[in-house]
């Protein structure tokens, strides 16, 4: 088989909640959550042999409702966190919960694809982040570094941060802030810093996006209208401590330095449809996914903004006779920003994209008809950026 072919995965049911299992830095592993109405919903325990482009997948039975958010515990790798539809009283609330993962899930013990029958496993609830009064929860994110024992929800115009104790089946509510003023002031997506030792949080409502530091739950920058309409996501570069991606609904994803909100550095326009989601490479940040509702997943090399803007120079010992150059072709000019591939195998709108926590040249996109799609980064570019 070709070394860069894609990989699917179907499932059942639609989707649009991916994470990858961020505690696990060996095994290529992601979790997908599931949108079905009338069926219990599912997790998908979704693992990957790199080696002989394999799937196996285990099934969670998440019996509480629709998934429209998931994140896995950036410390243990048996816990994760949902936002869920729940009906209550004839209206529709969305919640949210950590769970744990039944133990005898270890890898190894894997079904393949193809067999239907195997077993369902149930989640364990560890506690609930739910507030009655703050409505309803657009996500959870977990602090980056440390033990995985706090976590920011998102809920409505309210931003909550917990403890978790007690093994994490305890949530304490350790300090909140919310919105005021006029307009949409509902949340719609937010992700923690992994820089300034993890006391900075950004969130976007409406077409705003916002920084927030974790210990005094005050405001420290804001983009006011950082695109001309609803934000859809958001993330930090991991290399470059000011620096944030943002993507919206004007079929736009921009970038920015924290420190100089008045203009992007940097701006794409590579879909003809919303842009759900952004994300940087963990470990080369100037490789750049974006997933968007015209069905396409767009690979960006924005090697200007990142944190090795001239790559790898050449020295002229490098050179052999043939190769000598003539002094003026010496000067080597800073690498161009380029989209490295459009990857198409998506029927539907792609709702998430993310790079695998063990392998940084691969990443998996989910599109909403339970297509789950991975890929990898082009062997030549890999090499270039290696070598």
């Amino acid at each position: 088989m070709e070394d860069d072919a894609p990989v699917i995965y179907g499932l059942e049911f639609q989707a649009r909640a991916l994470t990858p299992q961020t505690a696990e830095t060996d095994a290529i592993r992601f979790l997908v959550g599931t949108q079905s109405l009338k069926y219990d919903n599912q997790i998908h325990i979704i693992d990957f042999d790199d080696e002989n482009n394999i799937i196996s997948k285990n099934v969670l039975l998440h019996q509480v409702g629709e998934i429209w958010h998931i994140s896995a515990s950036p410390a243990d790798r048996g816990v994760l966190a949902t936002c869920y539809n729940r009906t209550a009283d004839s209206k529709v609330l969305t919640c949210a919960a950590v769970w744990r993962m039944p133990a005898e899930l270890e890898p190894g013990g894997h079904e393949s694809p193809e067999d239907a029958a195997s077993p369902a496993h149930a989640l364990e609830l560890l506690c609930h982040l739910d507030h009655a009064a703050r409505g309803s929860t657009a996500c959870v994110v977990w602090e980056p570094a440390g033990a995985g024992g706090r976590v920011i929800s998102l809920a409505d115009n309210h931003v909550l941060l917990w403890d978790l104790q007690e093994s994490g089946s305890r949530a304490a509510l350790a300090s909140s802030a919310s919105l005021e003023g006029k307009g949409q002031l509902k949340f719609t997506t937010g992700r923690w810093s992994p820089h300034h030792n993890c006391t900075q949080v950004a969130t976007a409502n409406d077409t705003a996006v916002r920084g927030w530091d974790t210990r005094t739950m005050s405001q420290i920058y804001c983009i006011e209208n950082a695109h001309g309409q609803l934000v859809r996501d958001l993330d930090f570069n991991p290399n470059k401590q000011y620096y944030l991606a943002s993507c919206g609904d004007d079929c736009r994803v921009k970038f920015w330095d924290t420190r100089n909100v008045s203009e992007p550095v940097k701006m794409l326009e590579e879909h003809s449809h919303w842009v759900w989601s952004v994300r940087y490479n963990h470990s080369h940040d100037q490789l750049v996914l974006t997933g968007s509702s015209d069905s396409r997943v767009v690979l960006s090399n924005m090697v200007s903004i990142s944190s090795e803007p001239f790559g790898q120079l050449a020295d002229d010992d490098d050179l052999s006779d043939q190769e000598e150059r003539r002094p003026e072709e010496k000067s080597q000019e800073p690498p161009q920003d380029s989209v490295i591939a459009t990857y198409e195998e998506h029927e539907d709108s792609v709702y998430a994209v993310d790079w695998s926590s063990a392998d940084p040249w691969l990443f998996a996109s989910l599109s909403y008809d339970g297509r789950l799609v991975i890929n990898r980064v082009p062997r030549a570019l890999k090499y270039h950026i290696l070598l």
